[in-house]
Parts: structure tokens; sequence; C-alpha cells
């Protein structure tokens, strides 16, 4: 990893041997052959994009030089933003070492001033100034007696705000200058957050000419903003490189316009890119891609940009299947070489993690390891899923999310029912799209029908679809309850419209006392939007609304749209979740925030193992196969000279820590001294635990960060390191007695008659998956064959001293990071 940086700096110093020069330009405004402005007010930001002799573009907007002809007609700053003088025809060149390119400028109406309208020229620059977010006046309160709607979605109340709120003494047309308003914001009157506009801004002097015309909102009859496009929307960009983006405004009239110093900008990953108010975006030395969202208005539209590393890919492991393809095809674009495949030990050890959620028993190691089949990695893939351990696993991961919660002791029929039918359709491989449907369109008691259990702890329309958008939908809705949400499409009306779906749900209470069953109540859904007071009628999310008789349980059809082949999200949400699950990252990330402005870092193998699951007939094991038999899978995890920075584009294996119950069952299997659960068959483990109840009787499950169920959110799992992780397994008292316990591992190798070298070799296949190197081999040895002292100071025997050697041997493995990851 320290060399990283070398490798680099060779890369740039290898791409400057060859002198990169531009053999033509481009310069473009809008994507039409001809630029036209009209108005006073007009104003367009140039692109111009070279070809270089490599074959690449690159943004040379700041570095042209720009003139126009005949003069007097536009004026052509040095950053290529274009301002009409006069009405005429002009051409505007673009130079850059010796290539020129034109454009075709037409300027109509140069004299006329058109009256501003409020929501579309004003509010955008308190939302680029940070005036109406979250933090200052735009939170719910407001801030210090003013207040604006957030990032401007409700422009009518901003206005209200501004111009009559508090007798009008924000604005003063009678002297534009002295309003409130703007010495508040130039920091000329003390202000709480400090200066957001220069009184030399184009801002600045649109705001007073607003005041001095009186203050307009705007005509109804005024165009409106109908979606935002960037220019250019994707590159290819050299390590350290600059784009300047173009932002299009499009109206309800079909006309056009520059708003690409109005809009806001936002890198998705700032530890990458950064990004200025006028839209220039520059990279870091780091290879990958980056997304900039861009917002205007309550509309966004992405840039994504892709940086190569630009190393040679000389050769690529063999493609096992279509995963492989896409995944390597990636790699050889952004020039970053793959790491080896992993051995035997390594696979035989990560997939059984990863898929039984266990170690390999030592038996299984020594039978994989033996084995000369080509096919017996695939063949272990297909006992794994075959086990009954692949559906505790995966049972876990999916009771956690559906909030399989006890709070009571009363409450453990239904939880346990619950995590039975979770359960029982995963061992009998149930589609998914079946098992969704029957959780959302569950009726009835919980014990008749388990996922009525669901309904339990989501009480409220709102709960219901706030949980199914994020699980199953990778969309996380709760923004849009109460405001246009900020970096999606979704506004109040799309959440209160999917909200509708559950507003006809009736509960009543059954026998037992802790529960209630779920039924259908006859009557047309509807939901009432919660700032317009409005009812709407139930409606997903791509859809306009549904008449759904009153007969009829609106759930079906929510059902029935979430499964439809052509939804965008349901399949890509899965198979993203589960590719997390496997690589330790998702193609998009965070795993369940699959928004427009947050692309995937491979949107080709997305699509890919999207279409592959439904037209498996989404089938769960037909995905996880895919994944865990891909080459990309088999990866090592151990970085070569190019990819130790690579964070996207799966490179190699991501090494991950094991989970709570992973790992309390593997420090049990080790130790061999199982684990006892009140009302729980002894022996029983933890990743078999049907519910959260059992985390408070143990501090080890909690502490390692097994969650609560108290959201449908995978973050909830706790996976970071910590102090108290570390000062557990170094010395707790729990870890202590498994180790010194009379009928485990540490006593039984003591007494065991056979050598130390056969005993040591055991226990690193039982940890490992692989036997230990000849140092480490010498090493356990000689600290075995080491002469010990009791607490008082004398010798022990020698039976003892074995027992505490090998004590103290199986306590330094469990602290490895090679035990404590799956790698």
């Amino acid at each position: 990893m320290p060399r990283f940086p070398l490798i680099i700096a060779g890369c740039i110093s290898f791409a400057a041997a060859t002198v990169a020069q531009p053999v033509s330009l481009q310069i473009e405004a809008t994507g039409a052959p001809e630029l036209t402005l009209r108005g006073k007010d007009a104003h367009q930001q140039l692109l111009v994009t070279a070809k270089l002799n490599s074959g690449d573009l690159r943004d040379f907007t700041h570095k042209a030089t720009y003139s126009a002809a005949p003069t007097g007609v536009v004026n052509v700053d040095a950053n290529g933003v274009v301002t009409p003088l006069a009405d005429g025809a002009v051409t505007i060149t673009a130079e850059a070492e010796g290539v020129k390119a034109t454009i075709p400028v037409h300027v109509e109406g140069a004299d006329k001033t058109e009256p501003i309208n409020f929501a579309d020229q004003i509010v955008p620059i308190f939302t680029k100034a940070g005036c109406n977010a979250g933090g200052c006046h735009g939170k719910a309160s407001g801030q210090n007696g003013f207040k604006l709607s957030l990032l401007g979605f409700e422009p009518t109340e901003d206005y209200e705000h501004i111009v009559k709120e508090a007798r009008g003494r924000r604005v003063f047309p009678a002297s534009p200058e002295n309003s409130l308003l703007l010495l508040k914001a130039i920091n000329s009157t003390p202000h709480g957050g400090g200066k957001r506009l220069d009184r030399t801004s184009e801002d600045y002097a649109l705001l007073v000419r607003w005041i001095a015309q009186g203050m307009p909102y705007g005509r109804e009859t005024d165009p409106k903003v109908t979606q935002i496009e960037v220019l250019p929307k994707a590159r290819t960009m050299a390590l350290n490189g600059e784009q300047q983006l173009v932002v299009l405004a499009h109206y309800s009239d079909g006309t056009a316009k520059d708003v690409t110093r109005s809009a806001l900008y936002e890198p998705n990953e700032k530890s990458m890119a950064e990004a200025d108010e006028v839209g220039h975006v520059k990279l870091f030395d780091q290879p990958g891609d980056v997304a900039i969202m861009v917002r205007y208005q309550g509309k966004v539209a992405t840039f994504r940009a892709t940086e190569p590393l630009g190393a040679t890919v000389e050769s690529l492991p063999p493609s096992h299947n279509y995963i492989d393809d896409l995944v390597f095809a990636k790699l050889k674009a952004m020039g970053m070489p793959p790491s080896d495949p992993c051995d035997d030990s390594t696979f035989i050890r990560r997939v059984s993690l990863d898929i039984a959620g266990r170690l390999p028993t030592l038996e299984e190691s020594q039978h994989f390891l033996a084995d000369t089949d080509p096919a017996k990695r695939d063949k272990l893939i297909e006992t794994l899923l075959a086990s009954p351990e692949y559906a505790d696993y995966f049972a876990n991961k999916w009771s956690a999310l559906l909030r399989n919660k006890r709070s009571k002791p009363a409450e453990a029929p239904t939880t346990f029912a619950f995590y039975d039918w979770i359960h029982d359709s995963l061992q009998a491989n149930r589609p998914y799209n079946l098992i969704v449907r029957d959780l959302l369109c569950a009726t009835g008691d919980a014990q008749d029908d388990p996922p009525v259990a669901w309904y339990r702890q989501v009480k409220e329309p709102q709960q219901e679809v706030e949980d199914i958008a994020q699980l199953f939908l990778g969309m996380r809705m709760q923004c849009a309850q109460c405001h246009h949400h900020p970096f999606e499409k979704w506004s109040q009306n799309d959440y209160y419209s999917f909200s509708a779906f559950f507003t006809q749900l009736g509960r009543k209470p059954v026998t037992t006392k802790e529960d209630e069953a779920i039924f259908h109540r006859r009557g047309i859904a509807t939901a009432i939007n919660k700032k317009t007071k409005q009812p709407v009628r139930p409606a997903a999310l791509v859809t306009g609304p549904l008449d759904i008789p009153a007969d009829e349980d609106p759930r079906i059809e929510l059902s029935k749209w979430m499964s439809n082949p052509k939804n965008p999200f349901f399949a890509r949400t899965l198979v993203n979740r589960y590719w997390k699950h496997f690589l330790n990252r998702g193609i998009v990330e965070p795993e369940d925030d699959m928004r427009e402005t947050n692309p995937p870092s491979n949107p080709e193998l997305l699509d890919a193992l999207a279409q592959h699951f439904i037209d498996s007939g989404y089938d769960l094991k037909a995905l996880i196969r895919d994944i865990t038999r891909s080459q990309t899978y088999q990866l090592s995890a151990v970085p070569n000279h190019y990819n130790a920075q690579d964070r996207q584009n799966f490179s190699r294996y991501f090494a991950k820590r094991l989970t709570a119950e992973v790992l309390f069952d593997s420090i049990n299997t080790i130790t061999r001294t199982p684990a006892n659960f009140p009302g729980m068959p002894p022996g029983t483990r933890a990743i078999s635990l049907p519910d959260n109840s059992f985390n408070a009787g143990s501090y080890f499950l909690t502490v390692f960060g097994r969650p609560e169920s108290s959201s449908a959110c995978e973050c909830e799992r706790t996976q970071e390191a910590s102090l108290a992780q570390a000062l557990h397994l170094l010395n707790a008292k729990d870890i202590q007695e498994k180790l010194a316990s009379d009928s485990g591992a540490a006593a039984k190798l003591a007494a065991d008659p056979r050598t130390d070298e056969e005993k040591l070799r055991e226990l690193y296949l039982a940890a490992y998956s692989r036997p230990p190197e000849a140092h480490e081999l010498e090493l356990a040895k000689a600290y075995l064959d080491k002469p010990r002292k009791g607490a008082d100071g004398q010798p022990v025997d020698a039976a003892k001293g074995k027992r505490m050697g090998y004590e103290d041997i199986i306590w330094a493995v469990l602290n490895t990071k090679e035990f404590l990851f799956n790698h």
C-alpha cells in the first residue's frame, strides 16, 4: 500500500512522456449547432472540448481564448460565459494551442428587460447561498424569526415570508440596496450566517433589480421548469482532471435557459472530487467513478466522471460468467489490473462464511484441500446452498431488516412464527417476488399468516411506505413526507399517493392480548396530502393514480407493480443488496439508496444482475450461485501494486469483519464451547436466534453490533471496530471461561496423545482453513514447550503447562485479523 502513490506518479510520468496535444476542438452551449440569446438578462456558459492525439476528450473551456466577430454584439469572458450587448449575429471562436472551433450566435432583444420571476430566478439564489438549507432558515422553526421553505420547494411561502411578513421590513423598494434582506446577506448588518453574497455578484444585482421592480412574484402563465440537463452527461477524465459543466433548465413552453451559475453542485464522493459554485469540477488523484449531483428548483441531474488509473492491463483471469465479463471490461477500461485469484483455503473459508455464516468444519477443509476435481468450488457452493445453515444465516439477515422484534415475553409466539416463515421460505427457495407479495398482502392473525407480524412493528401507512420503499425499492422516502425530496424527484404527492395503498388496512384484537389481526376495510383508498390537505389516490412511484375497486385490497395492486419485470427498482435493489453482502460494497453504495443522483459504479453489471435475476424467476439461490461462482468474487483480498485504493471496481475482494453472530459462533467452534440461550435448545447458534430479544442476555452480541431490529436499514448493524470489542476479546470473563473450560479445546488438545505438530495443524485448519506455515508451526511448538510458572511463582507440572500453552495459542488465534475478518 505505501508503494501505491509511487505507482500513480509513475503512471502520470508515463502519460506525460507521450505529449498530449489537441488535434481538434468542439465548442457547444446547449447541444444545438448554434446559440440564441434573448433578452438583456440572457447569458450562456460555453463548453470547449478538445480531442487529443491520444483519442481522449479533455475539457479546454478554461484553457481556450475567446474572440467574437463582429465586435460589439456579445461579450465572452475568460471562462467562456457569453452575455449580450446588442442585437445581431456573431461568430465566437475558441482557440487553444493553435486549434480553433467556432459557434454562431444570434442575439435578440438585447435592450429588453423582462419582469423577474420570483420562483425561477430569486429562490435559487437563496438555495445556492445556503440560506434555505436545513441548518439555517430552511429548518422547520426557521432561524432568528425568519423562515424559508427547505431548499425553496415552496416558493409561494417564501414570497410571503420575504415580502409580506413583519410588515414588509425585509425589502425596501424605494432604496433596494438598503433592504434588510441584502444588508444581512452581504454582512453589512450583523448576520449570524455571515456573508452569503458579494456586492459585486450577479446574484446581488438581480436581487436589487427584483426589489426595484416591486418584488414581482411572476404570472400564472409564466413557463415552469420541467427538467434540468447537464452537459456533458459523463466523461472519462485524467487523474486530477478538470471539467466545466453546463446546466440547462427546460421549461414548459419548450424553451431552455442556462442556469449553470444558479445551480447547486455536490459530489457523491467528496474524497474524489469537488465542484465550485459555477460548475467547475476538479478531480483528485483517486481512480474510480464519481457523480456530481446538480440541483435547480427541485429538479436534479447528474454528471458522472470516470477517472482511470491508466495502468496497462496485460492479462486478466479467465471469466467464469457474465459478471466477470462486465467487471473485467470495466477494469480494463480503468487501467486497473485485478488481484490474483484466491487459493483454495481462502475460498472455502470465505464462501462458507458468506453463504452459511459459519467456519468450514475440519473435515470439510481437509477434504476440499485434498480434492483435485476442477469443479470442486462449484460443488461446494451447491452443498452450502442446500444446507440448513444457508437458511439460518439469511433468515437472520432478513429477520432483522423486517423488524422481527420482541419487547415482551408474550410476543415470542409471533416472532418465532415470523422467523420460521422467513427461514422456511429461504430453505425452499421460494421466489423472492412471492415472498414480498405474501409480506405486503398479509391478512389475518400472525399465527395463521406469520408475515402479519411485520404490521405489528409498522403500524402507520407512513411507516409502511417508508420501510417498503427502502427495503424493496432502494428509495429513502422519509424526506418527501414533509417536502420535496432534496436528492430525488419524489414529491409529497408521490409520498402520500404511495402510502394510500395502506390506508384501508384495519386492525382488530385477537385472543392473544399482545397481537392483532389485519384485514382490508371496504372503501375507496385515499390518503391526505399533509401539505395540501387534499386526498390522493394510490399510485406507484412511476405510475399515475390507480382506480382500485372498493372491495379490492390495494396492496395486491402494489405487489403486482413491484414484481413486474419492467419495474426499474425492485430487482435492482435486491441484487445490489446481495452483491454488497458478498463483496462488502454495493454497486450502488449505500445499498438501499438507489436514487438517480447516486449512480452505480458499474451500471452494466447492475442491469445484467437484475435481468438475470428476473429471468431466473426471482431465484435467490441462482443469484448467489452467479455471484459466488464468478472469478470476481474469487479474487484475492491482497492488493497488488495498482488496486490498493480501489473501492468501486471490485478489482479484489474487500475483506470484511465477521458479524456479531458469526464471530460468536466461530469463537465457540474454535474453543469447542457451545452457547446456551434461554428458551432455546442447547447448542443453538447465534445466527439461528429468531429475534432481537437475546441481545439483552449477551454482552458479546451487543458490543459487536447485533441489530435490535428497530429499522429497515442495514446500517443498524454495526461493523466498525471499537475499543470495547478489542478489550472484550482480550480479557473478557466469558472469553477466558471458554479458553479455560475443562471440556474446551485447550483442555482436550493438551490431553490428546498426538504430537503438537498434528494438533496445531488441526487448530489452524479449523480457524483459518489452512495448515500453519513453517515459521508459525515452529513458533507455536516452542511456545508449548516453554516451562511455565503458576500465580505463586512456582513451576507447574508439564500437563498443566501444556494446557496453559494451548489456552494462550487459541487466545492468540482468536485475536488475529485473519480470524476476525472474512478475506
